[in-house]
Parts: C-alpha cells; sequence; structure tokens
C-alpha cells in the first residue's frame, strides 16, 4: 500500500468518565496547523461508552470531523480494548498523522498501536512542524518533502532531537500535555460525526477491572493555575516553603517546585514543573531558589512572565527571566508578600 493513500491529521480524543481531558483540545490546535500546511482536515478520534454527546465539544475546538468508537467494552480505560479501537480506526481510514497526548493514558496506548499498526512513533514531543527530511540534504539522499518533523528532548534533557518516520504510515507521537495550545472555543458549532465500531470480543488478554478508588486532593493542577510561586532546592527546607506559599496568598497563585524538591521529600510529585513533571505555561511564573537546568526550563519556558530570584547571578535561569532578583530570598520573599498586600489593601 503507498504512502499516499494515507490522508488526514487524527487526533486521539481521550476522555474519562465522559469528561474529555484539555489534551485533545491542545492537539486539535496544533493538528489545525499541520493540516492547513497539508491542505488537510483534522479528525478527532472519540473512544468510550455512550460518549456520542462529547463531539460537539470537540468541533467547536476545530475538529473538523468526529469518528467516534462507542461500545460497552471502553467505559474504562483498559489497554486492549482501547488499543483494538484506535489501530482498528488507523487501519480503516489511513491518517497521515496520528496525534496521541502524553498523559498516563496516552504513554500505554500510543506504543500498542504503533506496534500493531507497523509505524514509528516519537515520544514526549514538545514541538510538531511540516517540512523536508533529511532536515540538511544528504549527496545521494532523496529529500522527502511534507514530512512531520517532531522534537523532543533526548539524553536527559541535555540535547534536542528533531526525528521524522518518511517510510511508515501513520507518522505517529505522542504530545507533552500543556506544551500545545488550544485554539479559542466556537461556541455552538456541531460536530460531523461518523460512528465505528470494529466489534469487540473479550478475551484472555482483557483485563477485567474488580473496583475503581479515586483519590482525594484538594491540591490545586498547576497546569491550570495563572500564577505560579515554584521553589527550588535553594529555598533550603520544606519549612521554608511558607515564605512561598505566604506570597502565593497574597498574589493569588499556586505554589509548584522543582524536581530536587520533590527528590527531597519537601513536596508532592503533583506540583513538579518540569522535563519528568507537568509542562506549565501561566501568567506569571516565579523561580524562586530554582538554578535553571535545561530539564526544568523544558517545562516552564513559554510562561508569559518569568521572574527569577536567585542569590546567584550566574544561575542559568536568569538567560529565560523576565524580571532578575539576585539576592537572599528568605529577606526578599517576606517583603515582596507585604508590599503585595499593602497594595492590594490600598485598592
Amino acid at each position: 500500500m503507498g504512502l499516499e493513500e494515507y490522508k488526514g491529521v487524527y487526533v486521539f480524543a481521550q476522555q474519562v468518565d465522559n469528561v474529555i481531558n484539555s489534551i485533545a483540545f491542545e492537539l486539535i490546535g496544533k493538528g489545525k496547523d499541520l493540516a492547513e500546511a497539508l491542505d488537510t482536515q483534522v479528525t478527532a478520534v472519540l473512544v468510550g461508552s455512550n460518549v456520542r454527546d462529547l463531539a460537539d465539544e470537540l468541533a467547536e475546538y476545530g475538529a473538523d470531523k468526529v469518528i467516534v468508537v462507542d461500545d460497552p467494552e471502553l467505559k474504562e480505560y483498559r489497554t486492549e480494548p482501547y488499543a483494538h479501537a484506535l489501530s482498528s480506526v488507523i487501519e480503516k481510514y489511513k491518517p497521515e498523522i496520528m496525534l496521541v497526548g502524553a498523559t498516563a493514558i496516552g504513554r500505554d496506548l500510543g506504543p500498542r498501536v504503533s506496534a500493531r499498526i507497523h509505524t514509528g512513533l516519537t515520544a514526549d514531543c514538545t514541538q510538531l512542524e511540516i517540512g523536508d527530511f533529511p532536515i540538511n540534504p544528504v549527496p545521494g539522499k532523496e529529500t522527502k518533502h511534507n514530512q512531520l518533523l517532531m522534537t523532543r528532548p533526548a539524553f536527559g534533557g541535555n540535547t534536542i532531537a528533531t526525528i521524522a518516520c518518511p517510510d511508515f504510515r501513520p507518522q505517529m507521537a505522542t504530545v507533552r500535555p500543556g506544551v500545545m495550545q488550544k485554539r479559542a472555543r466556537q461556541a455552538g458549532v456541531k460536530a460531523n460525526v461518523e460512528e465505528f465500531n470494529p466489534g469487540f470480543t473479550p478475551d484472555n488478554k482483557y483485563v477485567e477491572i474488580l473496583e475503581i478508588v479515586k483519590a482525594v486532593t484538594d491540591t490545586v493542577d498547576i497546569m491550570d493555575a495563572k500564577i505560579l510561586v515554584s521553589g527550588g532546592r535553594g529555598v533550603g527546607s520544606a519549612e521554608n516553603f511558607k515564605l512561598l506559599e505566604d506570597l502565593a496568598e497574597a498574589i493569588g497563585g499556586t505554589v509548584s517546585c522543582s524536581r530536587a524538591v520533590v527528590d527531597a521529600g519537601w513536596k508532592p510529585k503533583d506540583l513538579q514543573v518540569g522535563q519528568t513533571g507537568k509542562t506549565v505555561r501561566p501568567h506569571v511564573y516565579f523561580a524562586i531558589g530554582i538554578s535553571g537546568a535545561i530539564q526544568h526550563l523544558a517545562g516552564m519556558e513559554e510562561s508569559d512572565i518569568i521572574v527569577a530570584i536567585n542569590k546567584d547571578d550566574t544561575a542559568p535561569i536568569f538567560s529565560v527571566a523576565d524580571y532578575g532578583v539576585v539576592g537572599d530570598l528568605n529577606k526578599i520573599l517576606p517583603v515582596l508578600t507585604e508590599q503585595i498586600k499593602a497594595a492590594k489593601a490600598a485598592g
């Protein structure tokens, strides 16, 4: 089968408990950019049980078409039936590009599907674009046009790799949540829906779910925060994070942290920003006592405004900061917090 038979940009629209994950809207947004470059359309693939009513929401964020795979076997996520559903969609509709969110579900599903349909998969991408491959022409080697160039950190974030899949289709990538931007919602748009069910016959590979226990937490998702007050190893101790919490409360922000803080046991993993944590894009990001290693920058460098406070004036964080303060955070933060409180009180 020729590669020219594969057309369109497809996005796996992850949902849990009939609520669409925001990564689906981010992928549709990026998918529209790729589709415009290829003069094609974006199709969202919605998999689940009784999920037909969610299709319009995908259309409101830009999906030109929604393929719905609806079956009782798909009520909860299980690897085998979901992999069967998505690989069957790919085999039938032949997309040129298939994007999956690099969530816990997507990281399980993406490799399974790519293996089934015999194509490559680039994981944890931070950038996607259409271009030529090889990027730099190689004498004697054909340059292929309109390829999906998938960029991701490699070797622990110490280098950036751009990967292509010129000889197989679809070109598959998982994309980190929070990296791509969703488009403005167009309320009232109705989805162009096509229903497809490849048939599900449970076998000994189907996991049986005995019980679902949901963790209850009052922790705010840092990916949704507009202001983040983030601390690193330089904060000094878990107790010293009280200074950051006071600042966050005064300014209406949320506390987050670097990997060093999580490794030290000062804060939970849910609050970690960086390559091995979460990718955030707040309006304001306070980097306090954070040196600014490339692994951390990968998770926050797209913030609108970055304010760095560090006693080391050579810290790499200052290279990406919009505002920088060199000094002792133990002296700076209480003054800053009081000034913010005073300004709010003055109205």
